[in-house]
């Protein structure tokens, strides 16, 4: 999915960015739209993009915001991401759940 006004060191980021995701049990798809976004959002951060939007630039980075809403980061994972998970692996009663709940859930 690299795309041509992609850089060399944009190229190497998205692929670094797409392998570790697949290492961590994304699949495909999801893994390269996830590098794409990212690679995407850091060219408009650093003013590389023609055309960028408010969110791109002035909200926290990319890596920042990822170490903090990543597993166990500062509040942990969001409600949402605890939510997703808990519907890929099917458990039942998860939207009357609260993110305690959820989480513990998907502790066990």
């Amino acid at each position: 999915m690299p795309q041509r006004a992609w850089s060399d060191k944009r190229e190497r980021q998205y692929e670094h960015i797409k392998e570790g995701l697949l290492e961590r049990g994304s699949n495909e798809d999801k893994a390269e739209e996830i590098a794409a976004r990212t690679v995407n959002k850091e060219r408009a951060r650093s003013g590389e993009a023609a055309e960028s939007s408010r969110t791109s630039v002035e909200d926290i980075s990319s890596g920042r915001r990822g170490g903090l809403r990543s597993h166990r980061g500062s509040g942990g994972r969001t409600y949402d991401q605890l939510r997703n998970e808990a519907r890929e692996r099917g458990i039942r009663g998860r939207s009357r759940m609260n993110k305690r709940q959820l989480e513990a859930r998907l502790a066990s």
